[in-house]
């Protein structure tokens, strides 16, 4: 792959990962739009994984909390780093499952622009209905086994093209009543078991086939991912201090209404 193909993969990542207007929507859109072969679920996982990479830095005090449950154990209840990873661990259970449905059976039936407008509008619309009619009540540490899982059955919905794994999960957290900034810290957290298991089953897949040469573009195309997403989350995070999901709505909407246009002309 030409870098150009990289540099533009990698960029549209990272803006796009941790914002609900479905990373994976806009890179299945580049080949259509440039004319460039499809960069496949190789490249796809490896801007993935520069994302996470840009989480972890930014949440390092979550981060941190967590490694402080895990060397000092004790009852669950009274831990609450040991509570957060048990949380996310239950919330990303059904992903695990239905993906590796969708994987192994599906692989890319799913990967086309008519599923992405489509999906723009849909999820959309519920994003909007969540943060704007619900009632913000609850903060990260009022999370309830009940609610991760609830959370960890939106995001199953991610595995649709468009419908964003941000998106869905923060639909669902606003829904719950939670604050538009811990809706999303809580997202971007629940990526890091996500990204890990969707990356180990790329990357073993990959070196079973023998496509080893394809490391080298995955590795730069992760590394130009890392800073994108960093710059986009904090900016994104001011924002929701001040502000609604509005604009990411109104984007959703547009491109989902030009994709259709587009497609069914």
């Amino acid at each position: 792959m030409i870098l150009i193909q990289l540099a533009v993969i990698a960029i549209i990542q990272g803006i796009t990962e941790f914002l609900p207007i479905s990373s994976s929507g806009h890179l299945i859109l580049i080949p259509s739009l440039t004319g460039w072969q499809d960069q496949g679920l190789v490249i796809d996982v490896a801007v993935h994984v520069g994302t996470l990479g840009a989480v972890m830095v930014y949440l390092w005090r979550d981060i941190w909390l967590m490694v402080l449950g895990i060397i000092q154990p004790g009852q669950i209840r009274r831990n609450p780093g040991l509570r957060l990873i048990a949380q996310l661990a239950l919330a990303t259970v059904p992903l695990v499952i239905a993906g590796y449905v969708i994987y192994r059976y599906a692989g890319s039936a799913l990967r086309s622009a008519e599923v992405v407008g489509w999906s723009m509008l849909g999820f959309g619309a519920l994003l909007y209905f969540a943060d704007r009619y619900t009632v913000t009540i609850n903060r990260l540490e009022h999370m309830t086994w009940g609610r991760a899982f609830l959370i960890g059955i939106a995001q199953i919905f991610a595995l649709i093209p468009g419908a964003s794994r941000a998106g869905t999960t923060i639909t669902m957290s606003r829904f719950l009543g939670f604050e538009r900034t811990d809706a999303a810290r809580f997202s971007m957290l629940l990526s890091i078991p996500a990204i890990f298991a969707s990356g180990g089953a790329v990357t073993r897949d990959l070196i079973d086939s023998g496509a080893e040469h394809v490391l080298a573009d995955a590795m730069v195309a992760g590394a130009m991912s890392f800073f994108a997403a960093f710059i986009a989350v904090v900016l994104m995070m001011r924002w929701l201090r001040r502000a609604s999901f509005t604009p990411f709505v109104i984007y959703r909407f547009a491109l989902g209404g030009l994709i259709l246009a587009w497609v069914y002309a």
